[in-house]
Protein backbone atom coordinates (compact mmCIF):
# COMPACT_ATOMS: atom_id res chain seq x y z
CA UNK A 1 0.00 0.00 0.00
CA UNK A 2 1.40 3.69 -0.86
CA UNK A 3 1.81 6.59 1.12
CA UNK A 4 -1.49 7.95 0.16
CA UNK A 5 -4.03 4.83 0.29
CA UNK A 6 -2.62 4.84 3.84
CA UNK A 7 -3.26 8.26 5.08
CA UNK A 8 -6.98 8.19 2.99
CA UNK A 9 -7.45 5.12 4.95
CA UNK A 10 -7.13 6.93 8.50
CA UNK A 11 -8.95 10.34 7.28
CA UNK A 12 -11.77 8.56 5.79
CA UNK A 13 -14.40 9.59 8.75
CA UNK A 14 -12.88 13.31 8.51
CA UNK A 15 -14.96 15.79 6.92
CA UNK A 16 -14.85 19.01 8.59
CA UNK A 17 -13.74 22.48 6.42
CA UNK A 18 -10.49 23.52 7.38
CA UNK A 19 -10.75 26.86 9.70
CA UNK A 20 -8.02 29.82 8.77
CA UNK A 21 -5.19 28.56 10.95
CA UNK A 22 -3.89 25.87 12.69
CA UNK A 23 -0.78 25.89 15.32
CA UNK A 24 1.15 23.66 17.35
CA UNK A 25 4.13 22.50 19.09
CA UNK A 26 6.34 19.17 18.98
CA UNK A 27 9.71 18.67 21.24
CA UNK A 28 12.80 16.89 19.16
CA UNK A 29 13.58 13.93 20.77
CA UNK A 30 16.42 11.40 21.29
CA UNK A 31 16.26 7.97 21.36
CA UNK A 32 17.78 5.52 23.97
CA UNK A 33 17.17 2.43 21.53
CA UNK A 34 17.74 3.73 17.85
CA UNK A 35 15.88 3.61 14.99
CA UNK A 36 17.83 2.37 12.39
CA UNK A 37 16.47 1.17 9.34
CA UNK A 38 13.57 1.05 7.38
CA UNK A 39 11.42 -2.34 6.01
CA UNK A 40 9.59 -0.25 3.51
CA UNK A 41 11.26 3.24 2.43
CA UNK A 42 7.84 5.07 0.88
CA UNK A 43 5.62 4.35 4.54
CA UNK A 44 8.85 5.02 7.00
CA UNK A 45 7.99 1.37 8.36
CA UNK A 46 11.27 0.36 10.44
CA UNK A 47 12.85 -2.66 10.77
CA UNK A 48 12.88 -2.64 14.85
CA UNK A 49 11.18 -1.19 17.25
CA UNK A 50 12.36 2.05 19.02
CA UNK A 51 12.20 4.55 22.48
CA UNK A 52 13.02 8.34 22.74
CA UNK A 53 12.89 10.99 25.42
CA UNK A 54 11.85 14.36 24.04
CA UNK A 55 13.71 17.74 24.68
CA UNK A 56 10.93 20.09 25.96
CA UNK A 57 11.45 23.59 24.50
CA UNK A 58 14.04 22.08 22.05
CA UNK A 59 11.52 22.11 18.89
CA UNK A 60 9.39 23.24 16.86
CA UNK A 61 6.23 25.83 16.45
CA UNK A 62 4.50 25.56 13.07
CA UNK A 63 1.66 27.56 12.19
CA UNK A 64 -0.52 26.82 8.93
CA UNK A 65 -3.12 28.91 7.20
CA UNK A 66 -5.49 28.43 4.08
CA UNK A 67 -3.94 30.39 1.27
CA UNK A 68 -3.87 31.76 -2.55
CA UNK A 69 -0.17 29.76 -2.73
CA UNK A 70 2.16 27.71 -1.17
CA UNK A 71 4.54 29.25 0.83
CA UNK A 72 7.09 28.43 3.28
CA UNK A 73 8.75 30.73 6.17
CA UNK A 74 11.64 28.92 8.45
CA UNK A 75 13.67 31.04 11.21
CA UNK A 76 11.92 34.23 9.71
CA UNK A 77 13.42 33.62 6.02
CA UNK A 78 11.20 32.78 3.28
CA UNK A 79 12.63 29.36 1.59
CA UNK A 80 12.82 29.34 -2.52
CA UNK A 81 9.93 27.23 -4.01
CA UNK A 82 12.94 24.70 -5.12
CA UNK A 83 14.67 24.53 -1.87
CA UNK A 84 15.22 20.47 -0.74
CA UNK A 85 13.17 21.59 2.97
CA UNK A 86 10.54 23.23 1.04
CA UNK A 87 10.00 20.50 -1.72
CA UNK A 88 9.84 17.65 1.17
CA UNK A 89 7.30 19.52 3.50
CA UNK A 90 4.97 20.21 0.25
CA UNK A 91 5.21 17.06 -1.34
CA UNK A 92 4.16 15.91 2.33
CA UNK A 93 1.05 18.31 2.36
CA UNK A 94 0.41 17.60 -1.24
CA UNK A 95 -1.19 14.08 0.59
CA UNK A 96 -3.33 16.81 2.97
CA UNK A 97 -5.26 18.66 0.32
CA UNK A 98 -8.86 18.55 0.35
CA UNK A 99 -9.64 20.56 -2.68
CA UNK A 100 -7.51 21.24 -5.87
CA UNK A 101 -6.80 24.68 -5.27
CA UNK A 102 -5.87 25.15 -2.10
CA UNK A 103 -2.99 26.32 -0.59
CA UNK A 104 -1.21 26.12 2.65
CA UNK A 105 1.11 28.86 3.95
CA UNK A 106 3.43 27.63 6.32
CA UNK A 107 5.69 29.69 9.29
CA UNK A 108 7.63 27.31 11.06
CA UNK A 109 10.40 28.32 14.00
CA UNK A 110 12.73 25.69 15.36
CA UNK A 111 14.90 25.81 18.56
CA UNK A 112 17.34 23.05 17.16
CA UNK A 113 19.87 23.45 14.61
CA UNK A 114 18.43 22.03 11.07
CA UNK A 115 19.94 19.01 9.93
CA UNK A 116 22.35 18.92 12.32
CA UNK A 117 21.47 15.35 14.13
CA UNK A 118 19.25 16.89 16.58
CA UNK A 119 15.90 15.92 15.68
CA UNK A 120 14.77 18.74 13.84
CA UNK A 121 12.80 17.29 11.17
CA UNK A 122 10.76 15.04 13.71
CA UNK A 123 10.11 17.58 15.61
CA UNK A 124 9.42 19.22 12.10
CA UNK A 125 7.04 16.95 11.09
CA UNK A 126 5.23 16.19 14.09
CA UNK A 127 4.09 19.99 14.42
CA UNK A 128 3.40 19.74 11.01
CA UNK A 129 1.08 16.86 11.61
CA UNK A 130 -0.56 18.52 15.02
CA UNK A 131 -0.83 22.07 13.55
CA UNK A 132 -3.09 20.19 10.40
CA UNK A 133 -5.14 18.21 13.21
CA UNK A 134 -6.23 21.72 14.29
CA UNK A 135 -6.64 23.14 11.48
CA UNK A 136 -8.59 20.29 10.18
CA UNK A 137 -10.21 19.81 13.55
CA UNK A 138 -9.19 16.02 12.90
CA UNK A 139 -10.46 13.99 15.63
CA UNK A 140 -7.73 11.22 15.40
CA UNK A 141 -5.97 9.59 18.81
CA UNK A 142 -2.56 10.04 19.34
CA UNK A 143 -1.27 6.91 17.75
CA UNK A 144 -3.29 7.96 14.42
CA UNK A 145 -1.38 11.17 14.79
CA UNK A 146 1.92 9.36 15.18
CA UNK A 147 1.24 7.14 12.04
CA UNK A 148 0.78 10.18 10.23
CA UNK A 149 3.49 12.05 11.53
CA UNK A 150 5.91 8.88 10.49
CA UNK A 151 4.90 9.69 7.13
CA UNK A 152 6.87 12.31 6.64
CA UNK A 153 9.95 11.04 9.22
CA UNK A 154 9.86 8.16 10.73
CA UNK A 155 11.24 9.50 13.98
CA UNK A 156 8.63 12.16 14.05
CA UNK A 157 6.39 9.31 15.36
CA UNK A 158 7.74 9.81 18.30
CA UNK A 159 7.40 13.62 18.99
CA UNK A 160 3.89 14.09 18.93
CA UNK A 161 4.07 13.04 22.47
CA UNK A 162 6.45 14.83 25.13
CA UNK A 163 8.69 12.46 28.11
CA UNK A 164 9.38 8.39 26.88
CA UNK A 165 8.00 7.24 24.29
CA UNK A 166 8.01 3.69 22.55
CA UNK A 167 7.78 3.32 18.86
CA UNK A 168 6.35 -0.22 18.02
CA UNK A 169 7.64 -1.47 14.38
CA UNK A 170 4.51 -3.31 13.85
CA UNK A 171 4.21 -5.80 11.32
CA UNK A 172 1.39 -4.97 8.60
CA UNK A 173 2.02 -4.06 5.33
CA UNK A 174 0.06 -0.69 5.63
CA UNK A 175 2.04 -0.06 8.91
CA UNK A 176 -1.22 1.14 10.78
CA UNK A 177 0.16 -0.94 13.75
CA UNK A 178 3.72 0.68 13.76
CA UNK A 179 3.04 3.64 16.20
CA UNK A 180 4.28 5.79 18.58
CA UNK A 181 2.58 5.27 22.68
CA UNK A 182 3.40 7.53 25.47
CA UNK A 183 5.06 5.88 27.94
CA UNK A 184 3.48 6.21 31.70
CA UNK A 185 7.19 6.85 33.42
CA UNK A 186 7.55 9.61 36.08
CA UNK A 187 11.39 9.96 36.76
CA UNK A 188 12.01 13.50 37.93
CA UNK A 189 15.37 13.11 38.59
CA UNK A 190 16.23 12.29 34.97
CA UNK A 191 18.45 14.64 33.06
CA UNK A 192 19.56 14.58 29.20
CA UNK A 193 21.39 17.26 27.97
CA UNK A 194 22.90 18.61 24.72
CA UNK A 195 26.29 19.03 24.08
CA UNK A 196 26.72 21.20 20.54
CA UNK A 197 29.96 19.68 18.76
CA UNK A 198 28.27 21.36 15.08
CA UNK A 199 25.04 23.26 14.23
CA UNK A 200 26.30 22.59 10.71
CA UNK A 201 23.99 20.45 8.17
CA UNK A 202 25.30 16.90 8.11
CA UNK A 203 27.29 16.57 5.37
CA UNK A 204 25.13 12.97 4.70
CA UNK A 205 21.69 13.27 5.30
CA UNK A 206 20.30 10.97 8.15
CA UNK A 207 18.11 9.07 5.23
CA UNK A 208 21.32 8.97 3.16
CA UNK A 209 22.89 7.42 6.06
CA UNK A 210 20.57 5.13 6.98
CA UNK A 211 20.07 3.68 3.54
CA UNK A 212 24.19 3.02 2.83
CA UNK A 213 24.01 1.49 6.06
CA UNK A 214 21.27 -0.82 5.34
CA UNK A 215 22.26 -2.01 1.85
CA UNK A 216 26.00 -1.59 2.19
CA UNK A 217 27.42 -2.59 5.86
CA UNK A 218 28.02 -5.85 6.49
CA UNK A 219 27.55 -5.41 10.04
CA UNK A 220 24.14 -4.14 9.70
CA UNK A 221 23.08 -8.15 9.98
CA UNK A 222 23.30 -7.69 13.74
CA UNK A 223 21.61 -4.64 14.49
CA UNK A 224 17.70 -5.77 14.30
CA UNK A 225 19.65 -8.44 17.09
CA UNK A 226 21.38 -5.83 19.04
CA UNK A 227 18.07 -3.74 19.11
CA UNK A 228 16.04 -6.82 20.20
CA UNK A 229 18.09 -7.50 23.18
CA UNK A 230 18.70 -3.51 24.21
CA UNK A 231 14.92 -2.47 23.82
CA UNK A 232 13.47 -4.07 26.92
CA UNK A 233 16.48 -3.74 29.18
CA UNK A 234 16.15 0.11 28.16
CA UNK A 235 12.54 -0.03 28.85
CA UNK A 236 12.54 -1.92 32.08
CA UNK A 237 15.32 0.13 33.45
CA UNK A 238 13.23 3.83 33.05
CA UNK A 239 10.25 1.84 34.88
CA UNK A 240 12.87 1.07 37.33
CA UNK A 241 14.31 3.86 37.16
CA UNK A 242 17.81 2.56 37.15
CA UNK A 243 20.10 5.12 35.72
CA UNK A 244 23.19 2.67 35.52
CA UNK A 245 21.28 0.11 33.54
CA UNK A 246 19.55 2.58 31.25
CA UNK A 247 23.21 4.50 30.92
CA UNK A 248 24.84 1.48 30.04
CA UNK A 249 21.93 -0.09 27.38
CA UNK A 250 21.37 3.57 25.82
CA UNK A 251 25.32 4.26 25.13
CA UNK A 252 25.67 0.81 23.74
CA UNK A 253 23.23 1.18 21.33
CA UNK A 254 24.21 4.31 20.44
CA UNK A 255 27.33 3.54 19.45
CA UNK A 256 26.58 -0.09 17.54
CA UNK A 257 24.49 2.21 15.54
CA UNK A 258 27.29 4.49 14.38
CA UNK A 259 29.61 1.26 14.43
CA UNK A 260 27.09 -0.23 11.78
CA UNK A 261 28.00 2.78 9.70
CA UNK A 262 31.83 2.57 9.92
CA UNK A 263 31.25 -1.13 8.13
CA UNK A 264 30.09 0.65 4.61
CA UNK A 265 32.66 1.22 1.82
CA UNK A 266 33.18 4.05 2.41
CA UNK A 267 32.31 4.72 5.95
CA UNK A 268 29.48 6.56 7.05
CA UNK A 269 31.18 8.80 10.24
CA UNK A 270 29.80 11.11 11.86
CA UNK A 271 32.63 11.68 14.45
CA UNK A 272 34.20 15.31 14.77
CA UNK A 273 37.73 15.66 16.81
CA UNK A 274 35.23 17.27 19.55
CA UNK A 275 33.25 13.94 19.34
CA UNK A 276 36.00 11.56 20.64
CA UNK A 277 37.02 14.42 23.23
CA UNK A 278 33.41 14.67 25.04
CA UNK A 279 33.07 10.98 24.97
CA UNK A 280 36.47 10.33 26.41
CA UNK A 281 35.39 12.90 29.05
CA UNK A 282 32.37 11.29 29.88
CA UNK A 283 34.18 7.89 30.15
CA UNK A 284 36.75 9.76 32.75
CA UNK A 285 33.90 11.61 34.69
CA UNK A 286 32.27 7.79 34.94
CA UNK A 287 35.72 6.32 36.19
CA UNK A 288 35.85 9.00 38.75
CA UNK A 289 31.97 7.43 40.03
CA UNK A 290 29.84 10.26 38.35
CA UNK A 291 26.73 8.69 36.54
CA UNK A 292 26.78 9.48 33.44
CA UNK A 293 26.21 8.23 29.94
CA UNK A 294 26.33 9.23 26.45
CA UNK A 295 23.64 8.81 23.35
CA UNK A 296 24.30 10.12 19.90
CA UNK A 297 22.00 9.84 17.08
CA UNK A 298 23.30 10.38 13.13
CA UNK A 299 25.05 13.61 13.44
CA UNK A 300 28.46 14.90 16.16
CA UNK A 301 26.79 16.28 18.98
CA UNK A 302 26.70 13.96 21.82
CA UNK A 303 23.74 13.90 24.51
CA UNK A 304 24.41 13.43 27.84
CA UNK A 305 22.58 10.97 30.05
CA UNK A 306 22.33 11.14 34.11
CA UNK A 307 20.45 12.19 37.42
CA UNK A 308 20.05 15.57 38.79
CA UNK A 309 22.44 14.64 41.53
CA UNK A 310 25.31 14.22 39.41
CA UNK A 311 24.52 17.41 37.55
CA UNK A 312 27.09 19.94 39.09
CA UNK A 313 30.16 17.36 38.45
CA UNK A 314 29.12 17.52 34.83
CA UNK A 315 28.51 20.82 34.14
CA UNK A 316 32.52 21.39 35.71
CA UNK A 317 33.90 19.71 32.50
CA UNK A 318 30.87 20.19 30.17
CA UNK A 319 29.58 24.43 31.05
CA UNK A 320 27.95 25.03 27.80
CA UNK A 321 25.55 21.96 28.37
CA UNK A 322 22.04 22.52 27.05
CA UNK A 323 20.14 20.47 29.97
CA UNK A 324 16.41 19.01 29.64
CA UNK A 325 14.20 17.86 32.57
CA UNK A 326 11.54 16.45 30.07
CA UNK A 327 8.86 16.18 32.79
CA UNK A 328 8.88 20.26 32.65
Amino acid sequence: MNKAAVIQKILAAESAAPLELGAAYAPANIALCKYWGKRDIELNLPVTGSLSVSLGDMGTHTQISISDRDSLILDGTPMPADHKINARLFSFLDHFRTAANLYFAVESNSTVPIGAGLASSASGFAATVLALKELFQWELSNEKLSVLARMGSGSASRSVYNGFVEWHAGVEDDGLDSVAESLNIQWPEFRIAVLTVSDAPKKIGSTEAMNRTVGESVLYESWPKKTAHDLPIIRQALYDKDISALGAQAESNALSMHATMLGCIPPVCYFEPETIDALQKIWALRKDGVEVYATMDAGPNVKLIFESAAQEDILDVFPELKIINPHK
